[in-house]
């Protein structure tokens, strides 16, 4: 069959526009500067899926000062003319992208950078960035009213960064949705010890300087990366099931110990193992550091920090987070509960396995303690707000709810649903919908009413 002349024409038009409308779809823009998360809505960047981070850092204590480069490897998500990183403050001397200079500007927190050729979907590319200068901590009633972020100690730097500081010491994707894995360089005066993630490839020294190598092989969210410096008594071993270890205590807090950091880390370590399914790192440990000046202590991948010796219920707290928030973190802050309520949840577990205290009676003793009309029950768990993301109600009406959905489906199903829930989402990220469905799925039952209850309501619930 043939066709006419004016049907040819016709389809070579048809072609035509199809054509023009497919390039004008494909067309290079601009990646979001912002993922839209509805507490930061400029953290993380659009555009791209971070893959691996390689940091190179070199600190002086004496200054404060920092210098740093930094290699993303990313995977492009849409067909890019430009491209976002989170940076807060530290001045920016070169960009390169797939190993060219890059142009580059700069708004508020926000590196904007302009390849010279534009980065096509699917494709991988390196963009490595310069810089240094002072790193400022970040501050305000988020966290519990203290400084957070990159803080100077008497002898080097704590770092701990939940929820938005990472873009404070190294150019990211600083979101928790946008996770990668992590090489970890870090240069310091000889004699302080720097302290990072998974595991210690190597330490050297050359000239003035201690040169050390970590590396994370398994997917982090940025804000729990860390380059903590400082004097450091380490002990390394392996938990009773195998798993290594590397705790690093500050020696000048070697007489208040009111607890073993380390017995009580490999023991909690293979006690979640069993409840909560396989540890998910290659090492467990700890970062004790004297920093007064930060009253909290954050689950920093595979070794939590500690600003000062805490109990042995902070740690069991923090080791419960890496499975609850670092393997498994929140899609969007406002799911915080995720991390908070369930971490909390595990230290009721332990004073129930140490033979203290049910969570039956830790859950009365926190109900009862607060009337009706105290302001813990006005903060709705689900979505408690940006100033107020850690309220204390996130972590005990967290728990609490936790505790009555046990009491609802029996131990048999909750305790399917614990390791169930890590391995589903293991390295990933989820949210409180997926919770409850999965929830749904292990029980058998319909769950509506009590997570409307507990999560998204205010008020205290009727028993």
């Amino acid at each position: 069959m043939a066709l006419s002349r004016s049907a040819r024409l016709g389809a070579v038009a048809t072609a035509a526009a199809s054509f023009l409308s497919i390039a004008a779809s494909s067309a290079p823009t601009p990646g979001a500067d912002g993922i839209g998360d509805s507490y930061f809505p400029r953290l993380g960047n659009g555009g791209f899926d971070a893959r691996h981070y390689d940091l190179s850092v070199a600190y002086d204590p004496d200054t404060d000062r920092l210098d740093g480069r930094t290699t993303l490897t990313a995977r492009a998500t849409q067909n890019l003319s430009s491209f976002d990183l989170d940076l807060q403050k530290l001045e920016v001397t070169r960009v390169e992208v797939n190993g060219r200079r890059a142009q580059f500007t700069r708004d508020g927190d926000e590196l904007r950078i302009t390849p010279r050729d534009p980065l096509r979907t699917g494709r991988t590319f390196t963009a490595t960035v310069t810089y240094g200068g002072v790193p400022e901590p970040l501050g305000g009633p988020i966290v519990f009213g203290s400084d957070y972020g990159w803080m100077k100690t008497a002898d080097g730097v704590f770092v701990a960064c939940e929820p938005n500081a990472a873009s404070t010491w190294f150019p990211s994707s600083d979101h928790p949705s946008d996770k990668a894995t992590y090489d970890i360089r870090v240069k310091a005066p000889k004699g302080l010890t720097a302290v990072s993630n998974g595991r210690l490839l190597s330490t050297y020294d050359k000239g003035g300087s201690t040169y050390t190598h970590w590396r994370e092989n398994r997917p982090m969210a940025s804000y729990l990366a860390t380059a903590t410096i400082g004097k450091f008594d380490v002990r390394t071993g392996r938990t009773p099931s195998g798993i290594p270890v590397y705790v690093a205590v500050d020696p000048v807090l070697k007489n208040s110990n009111s607890v073993d950091v380390y017995a009580v880390t490999a023991a909690a370590t293979d006690y979640w193992s069993r409840i909560f399914g396989p540890y998910p790192f290659e090492e467990t440990g700890a970062i004790v550091d004297d920093m007064p000046e930060a009253g909290f202590s954050l689950e920093v991948q595979s070794k939590p920090a500690y600003s000062a010796v805490r109990n042995e219920s902070t740690i069991v707290h923090e080791l419960a987070h890496q499975w609850f928030g670092d393997s498994v973190s929140v899609a969007r802050w406002k799911d915080i509960w995720l991390n908070e309520g369930f971490a909390t949840y595990a230290q009721w577990l332990w004073a129930e396995h140490q033979g203290t205290r049910s969570a039956h009676d830790s859950f009365l003793a926190g109900y009862g303690s607060r009337p009706a009309d105290a302001a813990f029950w006005q903060t709705k768990v689900a979505d408690p707000q940006h100033d107020t993301m850690f309220a204390s109600a996130v972590y005990q009406r967290g728990a609490m709810t936790l505790q009555v959905l046990r009491e609802r489906i029996g131990d048999r199903a909750f305790f399917r649903l614990l390791p169930a829930w890590t391995a589903l989402h293991r390295y990933g990220n989820a949210d409180t919908a997926d919770f409850v469905r999965l929830a749904e799925k292990v029980s058998g039952q319909q769950l509506d009413d009590l997570f409307q209850t507990w999560l998204f309501s205010t008020g205290k619930p009727a028993l």
